[in-house]
């Protein structure tokens, strides 16, 4: 049966993942804060449309929204709200 050494960077490499593990543990999954309003481009990419089309959707009145100054806010509820109610069964 061959013989293995363990050397001391071995052992410090093992309390670092060791640490980390526990570390883990402790703080449980961390989740990414979502944003209650949402800007212009981040509802684009969300629902995958164009400038246009999201220009379309505030003039006919389908996505409610803010302006504060220059700026166009999308309330996230309004979003999902939108999305569930036109949910179809295929």
């Amino acid at each position: 049966m061959p013989s293995t050494f363990i050397t001391t960077d071995d052992l410090r490499e093992f309390k670092s993942e060791l640490l980390d593990d526990i570390k883990n543990l402790i703080n449980g999954p961390q989740t990414k804060r979502v944003n209650k309003y949402l800007k212009s481009y981040e509802v684009r990419e969300m629902l995958n449309i164009s400038t246009g089309t999201l220009h379309n959707l505030r003039i006919n009145g389908t996505l409610p929204y803010t302006r504060v100054g220059n700026i166009l806010l999308y309330d996230l509820q309004d979003i999902i709200k939108i999305l569930e109610s036109n949910k179809q069964n295929g």
